[in-house]
């Protein structure tokens, strides 16, 4: 539509939507927030909220539709799920006090990698807001990446650095483990590589935005560190100016910048550098095939390492947990003092049952101080402070006696926080509303010009009463009444049956249809006085309060510290509890190639409702003689099960918490592998074995003889001797020292590679227990030295309810393989069997299988006879 043809209202929305033309934009008009033309259409629909019109009778109705002011944050929050961003305009100059139009600004922009707002967040889940950069390096074709996030609720700011051969899959990786709500790309694609892209794409991140950011220049980007920060070199902050993660962190904090753009960020913590080389590496394969954030079934929600474990009794406390679990720590030193931290409140039922009940008392401390700091806070969020700063010393005091270094460490210059405290509960009410539009919020007694406006605004109330007693006496009106409203303010009303009694200093204000109002001198002056007291105690309030947030805002950092030290307390205790309500062991982890664990068990699947107890198994694997077992028996018996504990248990010692066996003795690892179960990429143009066999090929490119690799059925997905032979030489190389000798579990179906444990130095059989009762067979699911000699997948077949018929046939089928006389193949010599026929059934035989004699007449099943018997004749 023209300009020219719109209303100074909707030329103003104009001008304001060409600026966010993507954006949804709510646009505040008096209670409400209005959307119009394709943003009011598209609203409508996603929100499920009527759509009308504006200037209905003109030739060119305007699309409208509106949500009001005080709900706006459920619908922004739909909004925000369905995919949008939402720019708030409001009005930015009191309407009363305008000349004209009503000034309006966007004072926000919603994005789902920006929130803060309590009421759009998950308490248990962090809100990251990712960026990357690319840059190339001295070596050709070697590209050096940097990723930064920033979690605008909290103030963590994490940066990280890959570079080599492995550079973007690591990427990649950290994205997943970081799960960002938003993602922001160059508006400039030639800095990040078409591969790149394509693999953030599958990635699935909610929100993927490419806007032009000015940062994208290296100069430019340190400049936004210095005023960020405050420091005169970034080196302060312990980066260079060759890091590619510079120019990440840049932009992350360019677009916090330009969609918070009132905002104070002074509650950005400094960069968080994270090094590889201090935690262990786990992949996105990894996360998914042992179900340590989600699980494989959609359907089982609770089915996950962390459900299991999270026990945690404060907000933050659980999102610490998530970020241990996915970074695992390589330091002895790190790990043992978790552990000894742990093993020390374990023992202490009575302290580990007070703190925890204590610690339920503690509010979300990182995120109410984040907003206090950005000047959004709420009064309510400086009581929940001051009543979670309430506990801190009767926390120091329950951790006071304990002596494992982690726990004196968190101690270490802990403060009571008291002056924080004082200050609160002198500054604001104890029974202040969240919001600051009602009032009273501030503490009486802390400012003698509020205790004043309010004293009046009290006796305003008993000098309308005694107005009204005295005008009733005087005028002999026992009906008349002082009322008030908002547009007329206050007034005598009086029926109209009294209307000859009303004296001569009575005003008429308004005529109603049976009464009229009046207001005197008198009346006005007391309103007068009134409404400026409330107008100016109101201002009042409100400016103070300003003043009591930033003052407590100026304490961001040792907040922000006494946050982490809660967190990690939380943590630790949630350990201990998990530990001793599970029987969970204290792990022995050594610098050795080693691991040792004895009755051994899933943490996961021992928590459901089994209709038998977990057999537990146990576990040898070192760099010596038990490098790689191979382990055999039928589908169902528990190979992938005891596959996925003991990589679960190993994590779990590594993040510091006691792990569900009688016994651990566990060997440092620099990286957990697992290739298990069938997967494609159809929409990447790969079937279920290309996707598998490039798993397998990362795993074998980026293991150590320090890792812990877990591969089932390796080869199962193309033909039997394809499968076998790329099984047995894949076996070959993981044992071989020259190659690699990583400590490997290895499930497999091909009972020919059995074989290898007589052939090959640091080879094991394993197999799952079987019994056998008459027909059928009981899965005793328990791991014994040894090879399975039969696979019973016929067995397993009929559990899962294959027809009988088909049961029988393959029995039949399976009885005249095992008794041809082709000879087993010799796969040292490279001659591998080729094709065995089955054996061919009759076609007329078949054919009499398909009739189905119920629904045939007499006279035709005897013609068919006939037909039959012809052919045979003629045979």
């Amino acid at each position: 539509m023209d300009n020219s043809e719109l209303t100074p209202l909707m030329r103003q929305y104009a001008e304001v939507k060409a600026s966010y033309r993507e954006t949804i934009v709510f646009f505040r008009v008096g209670d409400f927030y209005e959307m119009f033309f394709q943003d009011a259409e598209e609203a409508s629909s996603l929100l499920s909220i009527a759509l009308t019109s504006r200037d209905k009778n003109s030739a060119n109705p305007v699309p409208l539709c509106g949500v009001p002011h005080h709900a706006a944050s459920s619908y922004i929050s739909k909004l925000l799920k369905s995919g949008k961003t939402v720019a708030l305009c409001e009005q930015v100059e009191d309407p009363k006090l305008a000349k004209g139009l009503v000034r309006r600004e966007v004072v926000r922009v919603y994005t789902p990698g920006t929130l803060f707002d309590e009421n759009l967040l998950d308490a248990k889940e962090s809100n990251f807001l990712a960026s990357i950069a690319e840059l190339p390096t001295h070596n050709e074709g070697i590209v050096r990446y940097g990723m930064a996030a920033v979690d605008l609720s909290t103030g963590q700011y994490v940066l990280a650095e890959f570079c080599g051969m492995h550079a973007q899959d690591d990427l990649l990786d950290e994205l997943i483990r970081t799960g960002p709500q938003e993602f922001i790309l160059p508006s400039s694609t030639t800095h990040v590589s078409q591969k790149l892209l394509g693999a953030i794409t599958t990635l699935k991140i909610p929100c993927v935005r490419a806007e032009g950011q000015n940062s994208s220049k290296l100069d430019q980007a340190e400049d936004i560190f210095l005023k960020q920060f405050q420091v005169t070199s970034i080196q302060e902050l312990g980066l260079d100016p060759s890091m590619a993660s510079l120019k990440a962190g840049a932009m992350v904090l360019d677009y916090v910048y330009q969609t918070q753009p009132l905002l104070q960020h002074k509650h950005i913590q400094r960069p968080e550098i994270r090094h590889s080389m201090r935690e262990i590496h786990v992949d996105a394969m990894t996360l998914r095939n042992l179900e340590i954030l989600t699980p494989l079934s959609p359907e089982q929600k609770n089915a996950t390492l962390l459900s299991v474990l999270d026990q945690t009794v404060t907000p933050g406390g659980a999102r610490l947990l998530r970020q241990w679990l996915v970074r695992p720590l390589m330091e002895l030193q790190a790990i043992n003092d978790r552990l000894h931290a742990v093993g020390e409140i374990t023992k202490e039922f009575q302290l580990r049952l007070e703190i925890r009940q204590t610690l339920k008392g503690v509010s979300d401390l990182e995120r109410i101080s984040g907003r206090i700091a950005m000047e959004t806070g709420t009064p309510r969020d400086l009581l929940n402070l001051m009543d979670t700063l309430h506990l801190i010393p009767h926390i120091r005091n329950l951790l006071a006696s304990l002596q494992s270094p982690l726990l004196k460490e968190l101690l270490q210059g802990w403060e009571n926080f008291a002056d924080i405290v004082d200050f609160i509960k002198k500054a604001i009410a104890p029974n202040a509303y969240i919001s600051t539009k009602e009032g009273g919020f501030i503490q009486e007694g802390y400012n003698q010009e509020v205790d004043e406006l309010r004293r009046i605004t009290k006796d305003g109330s008993r000098w309308i009463t005694n107005l009204e007693q005295q005008e009733r006496a005087r005028t002999g009106i026992d009906s008349l009444k002082i009322k008030y409203n908002q547009v007329f303010g206050y007034y005598f009303e009086v029926t109209k049956v009294n209307l000859p009694r009303v004296p001569e200093h009575f005003v008429r204000k308004q005529t109603l249809a049976n009464a009229e109002r009046f207001t005197t001198e008198e009346l006005r002056n007391i309103e007068d006085q009134i409404t400026g007291a409330n107008l100016k105690l109101k201002n009042l309030e409100n400016e103070l309060f300003q003043m009591i947030r930033q003052t407590v805002g100026k304490e961001t950092i040792r907040l922000q510290g006494l946050a982490r030290r809660l967190n990690i307390l939380d943590v630790i205790v949630n350990f201990s509890e998990i530990s001793a309500k599970h029987r969970y062991c204290f792990p022995e982890l050594h610098e050795g190639g080693g691991i040792h664990i004895k009755e051994g068990r899933h943490p996961v699947i021992e928590q459901l409702l089994l209709p038998d107890s977990f057999i537990a198994n146990d576990t040898l694997l070192d760099l010596e003689d038990n490098r790689l077992l191979l382990i055999t028996g039928p589908n169902m018996a528990g190979k992938s099960t005891f596959l996925r504990q003991t990589g679960l248990i190993v994590l779990l010692a590594h993040i510091g918490c006691f792990v569900p066996a009688s016994e651990a003795k566990i060997g440092l690892v620099d990286r957990i592998f697992t290739r298990v179960g069938a997967s494609d990429n159809l929409a990447g143009g790969q079937s279920t074995f290309m996707v598998e066999m490039a798993e397998t090929a990362r795993i074998l490119d980026a293991s150590t003889s320090k890792s812990l690799i877990l591969l089932d059925e390796i080869g199962r997905g193309t033909s039997t001797y394809d499968g076998l032979s790329l099984a047995w030489s894949i076996a070959e190389y993981i044992q071989d020292r020259g190659m690699l000798g990583a400590r490997t579990l290895f499930a497999t179906h091909y009972h020919e590679m059995t074989d290898l444990e007589n052939y090959r130095s640091g080879i094991k059989n394993y197999t799952i227990s079987v019994k056998e009762v008459k027909d059928k067979i009981v899965f005793l699911r328990k791991i014994v030295p040894g090879k399975a000699d039969r696979s019973y997948g016929i067995h397993v077949a009929h559990l899962a309810g294959i027809p009988q018929s088909i049961i029988r046939r393959a029995e039949e089928v399976l009885q005249q393989l095992e008794q041809s006389d082709v000879a087993q193949p010799d796969l040292f010599q490279n001659q591998l069997e080729q094709d065995r026929s089955l054996p061919a059934p009759h076609p007329i035989i078949e054919e009499m299988k398909q009739m189905d004699l119920f629904t045939m007449t007499p006279l035709e099943a005897l013609n068919r006879l006939a037909s039959l018997q012809r052919r045979l004749d003629s045979e």
